[in-house]
């Protein structure tokens, strides 16, 4: 690697791994905010994709660096894993954007609380669970502010404002009593 002999380069390339993964997990992060801040009506395929694409790059990570330290070809590796660390800085600005920028008049749609569910932790996941408006789910699962999840109750008529997107993808605005 660049005239560096092996332990030099794989120092090198430790350093260099150890930062981008610095900068995948501040993506992640990041990702789960904007995810928070204007939560996309299918919310939960978007976290599963998330959490696997997440995983996955943390375990190609893993394996480059097993690679190299029984110095085994890692170049092919590396690339893909540097390649994979931008995406979840790429997938916030993306549902940020989709739902900042959308200056659209949303749909609005009734529908009725079947159920919550809370998560508590650093960043609380708080879910009506409503009946669908869309075909082919059983229930829709709408991401929800503390006082939202606090005012409905299980049987109730929910009004939801729905953004088309700036790029497509439906989003929350906002719950509230018709």
């Amino acid at each position: 690697m660049c005239g560096l002999d092996s332990s030099d380069a794989e120092f090198s390339l430790r350093r260099s791994m150890l930062n981008r993964t610095a900068i995948f997990l501040l993506g992640a992060i990041a990702f789960i905010t904007a995810s928070g801040r204007y939560p996309a009506v299918d919310l939960d395929r978007i976290l599963i994709f998330i959490g696997l694409l997440f995983f996955l790059t943390l375990a190609i990570a893993v394996w480059v660096e097993r690679r190299a330290q029984k110095h085994r070809e890692v170049e092919a590796l590396k690339r893909i894993y540097f390649g994979l660390v931008p995406v979840p800085w790429l997938l916030a600005a993306l549902l940020f954007v989709n739902g900042a920028l959308d200056k659209s008049t949303p749909e609005v749609v009734l529908s009725r609380v079947v159920g919550k569910f809370s998560m508590p932790g650093p960043v609380p996941n708080r879910r009506l669970i409503v009946m669908p408006w869309q075909s082919g789910d059983k229930y829709e699962h709408l991401s929800v502010s503390r006082f939202d999840f606090d005012q409905f109750h299980n049987g109730e008529t929910v009004e939801i404002h729905v953004g088309p997107g700036l790029v497509g993808i439906p989003w929350v605005k906002s719950v509230a009593r018709p």
